[in-house]
């Protein structure tokens, strides 16, 4: 089954790697014995995305990818292993989506003369009012 990320991109169900595991804090007496919580594990080298995109992925500080190269995600938010399962997928398609959003190159500006004859102005101005706080000669 492939999962949608954006409208071009798609990864294979197959590519990721999800296991039923007992999630951790209060829950009461079922806690023990349920496994709701879902830890994923998406490796990022073996997927089928672009190279461009697995690279700008890899590079990320990211804390949660591995030395490997493997995405892992633990979602334990729900009661049940279902709605974790749902919860896991969508973050790891909204990490993925992320990087693929370019940022817009940066425009150097300069600053025009007028301001700079303003700012200068302001200066003057701020200059003689302290020589005022000096003392009077008489």
């Amino acid at each position: 089954m492939e999962i949608n990320i954006t409208a071009k991109l798609s990864i294979d169900e197959s590519e990721i790697d999800m296991q039923a595991i007992r999630a951790q804090g209060s829950g009461g007496q079922n806690v023990n014995k349920v496994s709701s919580a879902i830890h994923l594990r998406f490796d990022v080298n073996g997927s089928s995305l672009p190279d461009d995109l697995k690279d700008k992925l890899l590079s990320l500080n990211d804390s949660r990818v591995t030395n490997d190269g493997v995405f892992v995600l633990k979602a334990q938010n729900f009661r049940t292993q279902e709605q974790n399962r749902e919860d896991a997928i969508v973050r790891l398609c909204n990490w993925i989506k992320a990087a693929t959003v370019e940022q817009k190159p940066r425009k150097t500006t300069k600053v025009s003369r007028a301001v700079k004859a303003r700012r200068g102005d302001a200066k003057k101005q701020q200059s003689a009012k302290k020589k005022l706080r000096n003392k009077v000669d008489f």
